[in-house]
């Protein structure tokens, strides 16, 4: 894995995050996803219901964009091959909900459930493009 730089650790922590998936059709498909950041891996809980995570359970590979909302010139990059769990009894789906002040089984239909999905920081890109 690759370290965070310091300068950009601040990001980790922002609102939304623009993960970028390989659909079944070999072409990208982008996501406004909401995330924890855990060390140097961003973890995601995602409805199994949804394309970016059959997306992801076919080819694992995805990038991640966190823009600083307050500079847009200065952004981080994480580029990994995702690791999808199951989470059953939301356990990490409510610490999602947590920093979000959401509970997530509202945005789930009856039956749906969750994955906690890992993207490793194999890869990352640190830019500031301000400086």
């Amino acid at each position: 894995m690759q370290p965070i730089p310091d300068q950009f650790r601040d990001l980790m922590g922002a609102q939304v995050a623009t993960l970028a998936t390989v659909g079944p059709n070999g072409r990208p498909q982008q996501s406004l996803v909401w995330f924890l950041a855990d060390g140097d891996q961003v973890r995601l809980s995602l409805n199994t219901s949804r394309q970016k995570t059959a997306n992801l359970t076919g080819n694992p590979s995805c990038s991640l964009v966190i823009v600083d909302p307050a500079n847009p010139y200065r952004y981080l990059e994480i580029r990994g091959a995702a690791r999808v769990e199951a989470d059953p009894d939301y356990t990490f789906a409510d610490k999602v909900g947590g920093k979000y002040g959401a509970d997530l089984r509202q945005h789930d239909a009856p039956g749906e459930s969750r994955v906690v999905v890992t993207v490793p920081a194999e890869r990352v890109r640190a830019v500031d493009m301000s400086a």
